[in-house]
């Protein structure tokens, strides 16, 4: 069963960006709020050890030279990361 709900005083750089996102999928803003509802609230649970395991994935896949251990240090040091 479908529901109608009406959303009150929704800021306007809020519409906007649902606006531009409905545009870019080519959808209604209704489907796009919809979207948005989905994802936010029914995202697939992730467990800890699936959590765990996509890190290690992501570990595997890097290579030691892609990255500048003086560059890191900078961005630590400024406060970037």
């Amino acid at each position: 069963m479908a529901t109608t709900i009406t959303v009150k005083n929704l800021p306007d750089d809020i519409y906007e960006r649902l606006k531009e996102a409905a545009k870019a999928n080519q959808r209604s803003i209704n489907s796009e709020v919809i979207v948005c509802l989905k994802k936010n609230l029914l995202s697939a649970k992730v467990s800890p050890q699936e959590r765990i395991d996509r890190a290690r994935q992501l570990r595997k896949s890097l290579k030691a030279g892609d990255f500048n251990l003086s560059e890191i240090a900078k961005g630590i040091d400024s406060d970037r990361l």
